[in-house]
């Protein structure tokens, strides 16, 4: 009598059935209604083919069919052919298609199931016919997953020109060949050190030598995006770095021990945007220059600072230098523009460059908050004593002598926030520039802002003049600001060797210029975009595409992803519903999909080329942003602008409690992040990172690696090499090896530079969003690797205030 009980369905072990079924139909309930949505978007109808599926399987699963079996099979063989067709064997889309429906069917085939499935009439054995096919139908889509995840659709194999036995014996942009004085290495920006002690084969042994702790840690009242975004110096026996609440320290070279710490107290603001130090700068007075008064401070550091004062110290003390500014500071608001209204809104987060007897600064503006910001002039002061040069306002472009007392700078000019890079022989400087704020409304943007937002502009060292100008994005609207030092290098062309500046962007393209005189050595000819902007503002009609770029295809809706087929389809539901045309689609009202994204397929860590072998290494990023525009009203006293303080108005408020882009000035608030499913994973399928090697000579992309893991990103620490984004930039070495720490997952990895395979990983700390350092020690002949573990803010990685040096044991 039991076993009728059991065999009929009856008893507790039938409940299995009765929530099998329930658990699929409200599967299958789950895909109609979002694939029904879909459709009328004009998209995919296979998920509704699928519910169809689910919820008949369900219904045969009440009825104790057998036939759900078989079904069930149709549906797992449905699934893996379409997902073949659209998006082949790619591992981690496929398995993102699949993974719900592989494991329902593995849960339809327990015998707790399988053995409810004997309707009366029907033998005990009815189901086995409906197991062997469902059993079958797993197999197959098994054997396409092991295919998938053996293969590698995204590795681009391939290797770069061999490494030259002389490349070691001299230092470029003359820095000596132990040392690395400035934020890229030397004023030529290229990340490049002669260095040859650590090679592909060494480096895997590359142990810690020393780790010294600032003691600056993130606190409750700094602004989100705290960073350590350090790139530190090393002059003779010190290194030379700063911590995000401006503290410049030196430390010894060989073991990490401190010399000296100042502290220059800075008065911090709730709405400070960014609270970050790059890097200080270097100045040495060099033989026949111009001492310092009282031959003070031969050797110094230039720090800038969160409230807007850039302070010359003593290199071997740490004191200021009394003679420079006022007892060792200028004030950077002096020519601006309303600085009480504006304070708080405007610092250098990155080093000057110092050139011939020259220190020249610009600084970034809080950024989409409103129309009346301060200036981005550039300024040039004597590094002895302090006094303004000159001085470039891209608002003002043609008026480079000092302003005079009672003039201001243009407000809201387009500004530049990263470093510059200058070529002494020629007697240029290279700046890149951002974009006037806000970013996403250009509709009464003046004449000058339309020149030289997210442009190159080369200026003359000496007076500040113009000489030429490079633009990459025509009328911004999509925060493309040109975000990296530019680097210098003599290319080998047809031609013969030319001086040319190499410049990475957001947008992905690699623009390659010679540097004497702004002209394209790569080509970049202006293709047709995207039009339709919300009027009364405009799309420029056509932006300059180089030839050689990091830009991927469009998105399609295909490229959606998820971790189940129900966040997947979340996400191909916003893709149709946001406009998409491919880059450069206008900001709308509707919502449109910014890629590249704001994050940019290449952000402020620049690349790192070796002049030599005239190559260079990167790290591109693919990530996708939306940004949509609201109507606002007007709020009288807000929409003048100002400091975004608490009290400014009521929306003023909101925006600041929020981190909102209000754009007030204009008719517009935006708002924008990056392109999720509602449980916070990328919305388009992986990688999103990767390392990338580039021939500078043919222009050609030579390899492409993924690069990175998800550890610190998942739930759960999973070390799944998907690649992953990076925030900072590489360096290269002579001895063929390059260093990278910016992943989202916190190591330092090596790579062989020819191929680009990985040599050797290390775990740190914390999130290592900054670019490292390589140096020798004049005292025990090591080659040290210094990288920075302080986390960043508006990325959510962990933080820290760890510099960790490297050596190769028994070295020196």
């Amino acid at each position: 009598m039991a076993e009728d009980r059991l065999r009929a369905g009856g008893g507790r072990p039938g409940a299995w059935i009765w929530i099998s079924a329930i658990v699929v139909m409200l599967i299958g309930v789950a895909l109609a209604v979002g694939g029904v949505w879909l459709i009328t978007l004009g998209g995919s109808w296979y998920y509704v083919a699928a519910a169809i599926g689910f919820i008949v399987t369900g219904v045969l699963l009440v009825m104790r069919r057998p036939l759900a079996l078989w079904l069930y099979a149709l549906v797992v063989l449905g699934t893996l052919a379409w997902a073949v067709w659209e998006i082949g064997f790619d591992w981690w889309p496929l398995a993102a298609r699949g993974d719900i429906i592989f494991l329902v069917g593995l849960w339809l085939l327990m015998p707790w199931i399988t053995r409810r499935l004997t309707a009366a009439g029907r033998p005990p054995a009815a189901w086995r016919g409906a197991g062997l096919a469902l059993s079958a139908s797993l197999a197959v889509a098994a054997v396409a997953g092991v295919v998938a995840l053996a293969s590698d659709l995204h590795d681009q194999a391939g290797s770069l020109p061999g490494a030259q036995a002389a490349a070691g014996q001299t230092g470029g942009g003359g820095v000596p060949v132990d040392d690395w004085q400035a934020y890229g290495h030397s004023s030529l920006g290229d990340r490049y050190s002669p260095l040859t002690q650590i090679t592909p084969d060494n480096a895997d042994t590359l142990k810690v030598a020393w780790t010294y702790h600032t003691g600056d840690i993130r606190g409750p009242g700094d602004p989100v995006e705290t960073t350590y975004e350090l790139t530190p110096l090393k002059i003779g026996q010190t290194v030379y770095i700063c911590t995000p609440h401006d503290w410049a320290i030196a430390l010894d070279a060989d073991t990490g021990a401190q010399k000296w710490k100042f502290d220059p107290r800075i008065e911090e603001r709730k709405n400070l945007q960014h609270l970050t130090c790059r890097g200080v700068s270097y100045h040495e007075q060099a033989p026949g220059e111009a001492a310092a008064p009282n031959g003070e401070c031969p050797q110094r550091i230039f720090l800038p600072t969160a409230d807007a004062r850039l302070i010359a110290l003593d290199a071997k003390t740490g004191q200021p230098c009394p003679g420079f500014g006022q007892n060792g500071t200028v004030n950077l608001w002096e020519g601006m523009a309303d600085p009480k209204a504006h304070a708080g809104m405007y610092y250098s987060t990155s080093p000057p460059v110092v050139t011939r007897d020259l220190v020249i600064i610009a600084g970034e503006v809080t950024d989409n908050y409103s129309t009346d910001e301060p200036s981005g002039v550039i300024r040039a002061y004597d590094v002895n004593t302090g006094k303004l040069v000159w001085n470039f306002d891209p608002g003002n472009p043609d008026q480079t002598a000092p302003i005079g007392p009672g003039q201001s700078y243009t407000k809201n000019s387009p500004n530049s926030w990263i470093v510059s890079s200058a070529d002494e022989q020629l007697g240029l400087v290279y700046i890149p520039l951002g974009n006037q704020t806000p970013d996403q409304w250009g509709a009464d943007r003046p004449p000058n802002t339309e020149r030289f937002s997210s442009s190159i502009i080369a200026l003359d060292i000496a007076t500040g003049k113009l000489r030429w100008v490079y633009q990459t994005v025509h009328h911004d609207l999509w925060d493309m600001d040109v975000p990296s030092q530019p680097s210098l290098v003599d290319l080998d062309t047809a031609q013969g060797k030319v001086p040319a500046l190499v410049q990475s962007t957001k947008r992905g393209d690699i623009y390659v210029l010679d540097r004497r005189t702004g002209t394209p050595i790569i080509p970049a000819p202006e293709r047709p975009v995207p039009q339709g902007a919300v009027p009364p503002d405009h799309s420029a009609p056509t932006q300059p595409f180089s030839e050689l770029t990091f830009l991927q295809p469009p998105l399609q809706e295909s490229d959606m992803w998820g971790a189940t087929p129900f966040d997947q389809l979340a996400c191909r539901v916003r893709f149709r519903s946001l406009r998409y045309d491919g880059i450069f689609t206008p900001p709308s009202l509707q919502g449109s999909i910014v890629y590249p994204g704001n994050f940019g397929i290449i952000d402020w860590g620049g690349l790192a080329v070796d002049p030599v072998r005239q190559i260079a290494f990167a790290n591109p990023d693919y990530f996708a942003f939306y940004s949509k525009l609201s109507p606002r009203k007007q709020t009288g006293q807000a929409e003048q602008g100002g400091a975004p303080t608490s009290n400014g108005g009521a929306e003023q408020q909101k925006a600041d409690e929020l981190g909102g882009n209000p754009m007030f000035g204009t008719p517009y608030s935006v708002d924008m992040g990056p392109l999720v499913s509602p449980l916070g994973l990328p919305c388009q399928r992986p990688p999103w990172g990767y390392v990338a090697g580039v021939d500078l000579k043919s222009g050609k992309i030579a390899w492409m690696h993924r690069n990175g893991t998800i550890r610190d990103s998942a739930p759960v620490p999973l070390p799944f090499r998907m690649g992953v984004p990076s925030l900072g930039g590489p360096i290269v070495t002579a001895g063929g090896v390059a260093f990278l720490t910016s992943t989202l997952d916190y190591y330092v990895r090596a790579y062989d530079v020819t191929t680009g395979r990985q040599l050797w990983e290390d775990r740190l700390p914390a999130g290592a969003q900054a670019t490292p350092i390589t140096y020798r020690s004049a005292a025990t002949g090591r080659q040290y690797l210094v990288v920075v573990a302080g986390g960043h803010g508006s990325l959510g990685t962990k933080p820290g205030d760890s510099i960790i040096a490297y050596d190769l044991p028994g070295r020196g």
